[in-house]
């Protein structure tokens, strides 16, 4: 398959350097797509698609009126990282979930980043995901974010970026996997010649990182899902099989005595750790939401007793707020003495009048962002918007300007992928899966999102982007 006309314009392009020349670790793929004809990749193509439908792949849009799930396209194409790359991702990655974890031990006890004026008081004790029945309680093991998806970017220059942390429930690890299976049996030799470092073994390790917040020799886990009609079902299913797990909602536990119990046809089981995939409001309507039909009334005075563990732990969003997030690098500093390895995407919070009037000044610059909003909503990408958008967003931040931030349109790097008109350059970004319990551990692979319209920045799948697998290599 011929690559002639292949334009990633001034963006950083992952297979080919700015002269054109291919880049070493995609060396061994761009032999094969020389001699693989159209014919091949889009035959290679149907057969993803139909496997994914297969395997019950979808997601559903809340938005989305007509109530339908859909597939997260998987472009045949893989992303192919270098080892070398990934030996910096990994450091970064472990060096920023350690602070965070000191960070959110922190202001759920003594404070003190808060008493030394690092992070601001009001911008932790104000937000709505500020937890205050978390106020003085250690997690089991002492650790907050169990399992973390962080979201990264490469700019013009091939640097990466963290664009957001994802601290509460972060989803798309399923998508991860079973890409993995699909993209291995599309290119069985070319995968083992290259060296791809495995993620197959992501289920084992979760449920080794889940037992390991039990004290008991053979603790008893389960993953907690809303249920059917939530847009991750797939993934919380696909995970309590994966790992041999029960698979449980609301009504299936009942807390007596401060301990929690599954109702089993055998009678009650005690359950020890639960992956909970519901949201911190929604888990106990005693202690927080009292409208919440999805939680199990009692069980935040189990957690408080001991007597079971979560994973994430409740309070954990306070910490991948966006407007927390720019404080990231000084929570590094404070709690490590470390400069970040990975840095931010510069950010002005709009909270701080320097911020705020260089935003309203140069708001077809940048991209504006609600700070308790997710899956690109609540956002406006400036150079691509029309004055009557900057418009309202110009009101919307000086009406409520703590719930906005800012950002410069950062050029997602470009990789390759499978068009109607050939292989072609799409912008991408990177959620690598982190998981800490006995260590910190980075899954050495990620989910690769990608704009599936030429031109595009925008590769939600709530908003028609797609996936990629994602090859990290062992040499």
């Amino acid at each position: 398959m011929k690559t002639e006309g292949y334009k990633s314009d001034e963006h950083f392009d992952e297979m080919f350097d700015s002269e054109g020349k291919i880049r070493p670790h995609y060396e061994e793929y761009f032999q094969y797509l020389n001699k693989a004809s159209p014919k091949k990749m889009n035959q290679l193509q149907h057969s993803a698609n139909k496997a994914q439908k297969a395997m019950g792949m979808t997601f559903n849009v809340y938005h989305d009126n007509q109530g339908l799930e859909k597939i997260l396209h998987l472009d045949i194409v893989p992303r192919i990282i270098s080892n070398s790359e990934w030996k910096k991702l990994e450091a970064g990655l472990k060096q920023r979930i350690h602070a965070l974890n000191l960070f959110l031990q922190d202001i759920y006890n003594d404070q003190k980043i808060l008493k030394d004026g690092i992070v601001p008081s009001e911008l932790i004790l104000g937000s709505s995901d500020f937890l205050k029945p978390c106020m003085g309680l250690t997690p089991p093991k002492g650790i907050w974010c169990h399992i973390t998806g962080t979201d990264l970017i490469r700019d013009k220059n091939g640097e990466y970026y963290i664009l957001e942390d994802n601290l509460r429930c972060p989803s798309g690890v399923s998508y991860m996997l079973e890409s993995r299976e699909i993209i291995k049996r599309a290119y069985p030799q070319l995968f083992n010649d290259e060296g791809v470092m495995p993620v197959s073994d992501y289920p084992a390790k979760l449920l080794k990182m889940l037992q390991f917040l039990s004290d008991k020799p053979k603790p008893v886990v389960g993953v907690l899902t809303p249920g059917i009609y939530n847009s991750a079902y797939f993934e919380h299913s696909y995970l309590a099989l994966q790992m041999g797990v029960e698979l449980v909602n609301g009504v299936d536990l009942i807390v007596k005595d401060k301990v929690v119990y599954m109702q089993t046809t055998k009678g009650l089981e005690q359950i020890d750790v639960l992956y909970r995939r519901i949201d911190d409001s929604f888990l106990d309507p005693l202690t927080f939401n009292p409208e919440s039909m999805l939680g199990i009334p009692g069980i935040f005075e189990a957690y408080k007793a001991g007597n079971i563990a979560f994973a994430n732990a409740p309070g954990t969003g306070v910490a991948d707020d966006k407007a927390v997030y720019a404080y990231v690098p000084r929570i590094i500093k404070y709690y490590l003495d470390e400069d970040p390895i990975l840095n931010n995407v510069p950010t002005y919070l709009c909270r701080e009048e320097e911020d705020r009037k260089y935003v309203l000044d140069h708001i077809e610059e940048l991209v504006v962002k609600e700070t308790n909003a997710a899956g690109g909503y609540g956002m406006l990408i400036g150079p691509k918007s029309t004055k009557e958008e900057h418009d309202k967003f110009r009101q919307l931040i000086k009406d409520n300007p703590k719930n906005y931030i800012a950002q410069p349109t950062l050029s997602l790097s470009t990789v390759p992928c499978l068009t109607d008109k050939g292989i072609d350059a799409r912008h991408v970004d990177l959620r690598p899966y982190i998981l800490y319990g006995d260590e910190i551990e980075v899954i050495p692979g990620a989910l690769t999102r990608v704009a599936l319209k030429k031109g595009s920045l925008v590769v939600n799948s709530s908003q028609g982007g797609g996936s990629k697998d994602t090859w990290v290599l062992y040499n």
